[in-house]
């Protein structure tokens, strides 16, 4: 499968902002800051985008060329997009498993707080994307306690910025820190580069007059 990664990730931009997934405005973050974009993946609910989404994401798993047997996500955005990137990689004669967790484990029935397949080999986690690599790190521990091992984070954007809050900025991104932590490739679809990339060559003005805000927020909080 030989992509236009550029194109891949235009596309991908395009697709998020028509779903209203990517939008630009001035958005208070969890950290307290002030950001002039938000993207929200929980937006993507209903079965056309979301298999869409799920073609993204198997693409860019199999770009990457990362060695994989299963994929795994985290509860609960993780959920809907390991099933749809595990459907999509099937129509592309990848016939994969997928397992994911529960906030409570189960004291009946089956019990426990997996479900889906086994945890073995080589497994990818995915999400939507890394905060404060909270997700990441229990996914880990989880994935590792099960005998297997974690291979690679896929995620749908790099926000590409530091950690921290609006007053004390981090040295690293989380995406950065989970590298760093766990030496695991993270896998992004689009990231903030590709966005500013989109807004420079976009021929929307009302589009447009974003990218002066983004490029400031860029230049002081990004890595």
């Amino acid at each position: 499968m030989n992509l236009n990664p550029e194109q891949e990730q235009f596309d991908f931009i395009r697709f998020a902002l028509e779903a209203k997934v990517l939008s630009f405005g001035e958005f208070k973050t969890k950290a307290g800051r002030l950001s002039p974009y938000f993207f929200n993946a929980g937006l993507f609910y209903d079965g056309a985008r979301l298999g869409r989404l799920g073609e993204f994401y198997a693409r860019a798993l199999i770009q990457s060329e990362v060695r994989f047997d299963m994929l795994y996500g985290p509860a609960y955005k993780g959920i809907t997009l390991a099933a749809s990137t595990a459907i999509a990689l099937a129509q592309l004669n990848r016939n994969t498993t997928f397992a994911y967790n529960r906030k409570e484990a189960k004291d009946h029935g089956e019990g426990g707080n997996m479900v889906g397949a086994p945890l073995r080999g080589r497994v990818v986690i995915i999400d939507d994307v890394i905060s404060a690599g909270t997700s990441v790190r229990e996914s880990v521990e989880q994935i590792k306690a099960a005998g297997a091992e974690p291979c690679a984070v896929l995620i749908a954007l790099d926000r590409m910025e530091k950690s921290g809050n609006a007053v004390d900025v981090g040295e690293y991104s989380a995406v950065q820190s989970v590298h760093q932590e766990f030496g695991l490739p993270v896998i992004a679809i689009a990231n903030l580069n590709s966005v500013m990339a989109y807004l420079q060559q976009s021929k929307d003005a009302d589009l447009q007059r974003y990218l002066p805000a983004v490029q400031t927020y860029r230049s002081r909080y990004g890595v």
